[in-house]
């Protein structure tokens, strides 16, 4: 288990920034999702042991509250704020972080050189960061996260100010990282495109409260009407569309040969394929609309945003 969680809680004096959460996160790349505000940046300084929190975390079977430091010998950490040192170059920068970690100085500068040409900074390595474009500074602080090669990486808001361009570039650095660097990712964002595009689990929160753990696929299903049905036919749609309605069908036409339907309480899907042959309406694709990202995100925070 990557990360386990239970009842932990979080307040800066009268603002509750995190409400009792229990969970686990386990998999290749989780998203940790919710609107700005929602509590992410502050787990994650948690399970870092960066700051005090109530309840139990445990990272990598390891307690957050008694073991920071080894935690933090294992775990990858790109926050979401710049974290550089004024006149260093990245070489500079991605050593120092390497030598923090424990390593001699020659390998930590093997270490930096390594990653920050996985990031695609070799040719820029010895300019100093303070002259980087903002996408520079996220590929850099990306490389420092890699340096000493973590088993867990902690993304903060990693595609923060990015032109599309850049995001895209950033988002396959890392969905690439597991297999290339075998390493699992926690990515706290609240870009919904992006957990859609690089993640298999996700864990919400909204207003420091726990609304959903567990796989996407799982989420998207949660909220999928079994009794309705995407309908493509090979002729007859009308004929069919019409008959269906009859029989108390809710019918959705959305082009000449595909429609929705919604299933009355006392019909199952038997009937289409018996209304589709009584009019010669030949099915050739039936199946379950899933539900977007978005309308299950919006689903379990309530629709705030």
């Amino acid at each position: 288990m990557l990360v386990s969680l239970h009842n932990v809680g979080k307040r800066y004096g009268a603002i509750r920034a995190l409400a009792g959460i229990t969970a686990a996160m386990d998999g290749h790349i989780i998203g940790l999702l919710g609107p700005n505000g929602a509590g992410k940046s502050t787990l994650l300084k948690c399970l870092l042991g960066l700051i005090r929190f109530d309840g139990q975390a445990e990272v990598l079977g390891m307690s957050a509250a008694e073991n920071s430091f080894r935690i933090r010998d294992r775990v990858g950490y790109m926050p979401e704020t710049d974290c550089y040192l004024p006149g260093m170059n990245a070489v500079e920068l991605c050593t120092y972080a390497a030598k923090l970690a424990g390593l001699p100085h020659r390998e930590a500068m093997q270490r930096a050189h390594a990653a920050l040409y996985y990031v695609g900074l070799e040719d820029k390595r010895y300019l100093h960061v303070d002259g980087y474009s903002t996408g520079m500074k996220q590929r850099v602080k990306l490389a420092q996260a890699l340096v000493h090669d973590p088993d867990l990486l902690f993304l903060d808001e990693p595609t923060n100010g990015l032109d599309p361009r850049g995001r895209d570039e950033m988002l396959d650095l890392i969905a690439a990282l597991p297999e290339r660097r075998d390493c699992a990712i926690i990515l706290s964002t609240h870009l919904l495109p992006d957990v859609e595009r690089v993640c298999d689990q996700a864990l919400i929160l909204h207003n420091g409260s726990l609304r959903f753990s567990g796989a996407i696929a799982k989420l998207r299903s949660d909220g999928r009407k079994t009794r309705t049905f995407d309908v493509a036919v090979k002729q007859n749609l009308a004929e069919l569309a019409a008959s269906l309605e009859a029989a108390g069908c809710l019918v959705t036409v959305k082009s000449p040969l595909s429609m929705t339907v919604e299933l009355g309480d006392d019909h199952s899907a038997h009937l289409l394929f018996a209304r589709a042959k009584q009019h010669g309406a030949q099915i050739r694709r039936l199946e379950i609309p899933r539900e977007s990202l978005e309308a299950a995100f919006l689903r379990v925070v309530g629709g705030q945003s």
